[in-house]
């Protein structure tokens, strides 16, 4: 009896570790992506369920790290100037920036 309880605590903590890995996305990046998302889109309840779909989605695929290092590629991308343009070329950060877009077609297709 104790080892089934013991190895059931096991899976439950596994399944918990693995489901917090690929939910490692912060609340409030989460709630930023919904926001800009509908603001683009539209704001409405239906709306809301897609952009919040497609976060959910591009969690699992691209893990927060990356999410967040794209992401300030992006807007750095935006800003004008010399110290900006190590932002706009180079393997590394178009790289970046392309499994970024990539993980949000998939998002998109799946979503919307």
């Amino acid at each position: 009896m104790r080892r089934a309880g013991a190895a059931l605590a096991l899976a439950l903590w596994a399944g918990s570790a693995g489901a917090q890995a690929v939910n490692d996305y912060p609340t409030n990046a989460r709630a930023d992506y919904v926001f800009v998302c509908m603001a683009t889109n539209g704001q409405t309840r239906d709306m809301l369920e897609k952009c919040s779909c497609a976060i959910d989605q591009i969690a699992t695929i691209l893990p927060y790290d990356d999410y967040v290092q794209a992401e300030t590629v992006l807007r750095m991308r935006q800003v004008a100037g010399e110290r900006t343009a190590m932002f706009r070329q180079g393997q590394q950060v178009n790289d970046m920036v392309a499994t970024y877009r990539r993980a949000e077609a998939e998002a998109e297709i799946l979503c919307f």
